[in-house]
């Protein structure tokens, strides 16, 4: 994960037999990220396990979406096939911050 200050964070799936509390790497590499003060997204790599490519999860495209709107999503498949997608195109119509908003 590229911060837009430059940094990289790195991020791993932690699994648990209780499937719903596991963590998904781009959520524990956005958590890294703001612990350690970035505030902004501008880049996540995914790379999986298979030849296929691998995208984010429902709840990590919104996470990546609140800290990135305008970040991009390179997925690599095991093979080498690779691709990128904004994190627009991934969760159109989004809900972020921006609709916290209280109107003046």
């Amino acid at each position: 994960m590229l911060a837009d200050d430059g940094r990289v964070f790195a991020g791993a799936n932690v699994e648990n037999a209780a499937y719903p509390l596991g963590t998904c790497a781009e959520r524990n590499a956005v958590g890294r990220a703001v612990s350690e003060g970035a505030r902004w997204i501008k880049a996540v790599a995914i790379a999986g396990p298979t030849d296929a490519l691998t995208w984010p999860c429902g709840g990590c495209r919104q996470v990546l979406y609140e800290f990135g709107r305008d970040l991009v999503v390179i997925s690599q498949g095991r093979g080498g096939a690779r691709s990128q997608r904004s994190i627009k195109r991934l969760l159109p119509d989004a809900f972020g911050p921006h609709d916290l908003e209280r109107p003046r």
